[in-house]
This record gives structure tokens, sequence and C-alpha cells, in this order.
């Protein structure tokens, strides 16, 4: 199964993932966007989340 991964270097803390998505990203204590740990990253919701990133920096892995 793919992951999605952040690139933190390239991530503005737009917070468009997190509010698309909570259940899949969220701001750790450190203040960076995180991936939370699911079996399944294919919903509807995280998908659009990815794809909503302005900065493109969330990939597969």
């Amino acid at each position: 199964m793919k992951t999605p991964v952040v690139d933190l270097g390239g991530c503005i803390l737009c917070k468009v993932c997190v509010e698309l998505a909570p259940h899949a990203f969220q701001i750790n204590d450190a203040g960076f966007v995180e991936v939370l740990s699911l079996d399944d990253y294919s919903d509807k919701d995280t998908l659009e989340a990815i794809k909503n990133c302005p900065r493109d920096c969330i990939t597969w892995e």
C-alpha cells in the first residue's frame, strides 16, 4: 500500500491537508504536518487533500 509523504522543506503550513483530511494529516507538537498511521489512504478526502496541496509537497511512497 502507498503512503503519503510530506516534504517538510516545501510545506508552507497552509493546513489544506489537515482541513480536508484530519483523519490522515495533523500538525504535530513541533508545528509540522505529519501523516497519521492508517491502513488505507485511498479515501476521497485524503486524495483530495493531496491533490489540493498548493506546493505539491505531498507525494506517495
